[in-house]
């Protein structure tokens, strides 16, 4: 058996507000659309991922999703024209990433990264 794709499911009232932030803010496309299930993602070949942590690193809390984006800067700004408040960063960590945290509308907590 070989995993071909792992998804994050929150469950929410009102996926307009998944369409603003994941689509709108991110800038990801609806793969599926059930009424009822949304999801959002790219066409781009992204690899199978799964993390566990005590801690999200410099004594922050595990975040529940981490997102990788190619220009840090953009998304920042993206975020901040979005009037959603950055919780920690931006700051460049010691492992290799640059990386801020914010809350999705439904209250998770993403780490937005870019490697150095």
């Amino acid at each position: 058996m070989k995993v071909k794709r792992i998804m994050s499911n929150t469950t929410t009232g009102d996926p307009e507000k998944a369409d603003a932030f994941y689509g709108g803010i991110l800038g990801l496309d609806v793969l599926m659309d059930h009424g009822w299930f949304r999801t959002y993602g790219s066409d781009e070949t992204m690899r199978v991922q799964i993390s566990f942590g005590s801690e999200g690193g410099s004594d922050t809390s595990v975040p529940d999703l981490s997102i990788e984006v190619d220009n840090l800067q953009e998304a920042l700004s993206r975020f901040e024209q979005a009037e959603v408040p950055i919780e920690y960063g931006p700051v460049s960590e010691p492992w290799g990433v640059r990386r801020f945290y914010v809350r999705d509308p439904f209250g998770q907590l993403l780490n937005i990264l870019q490697h150095e």
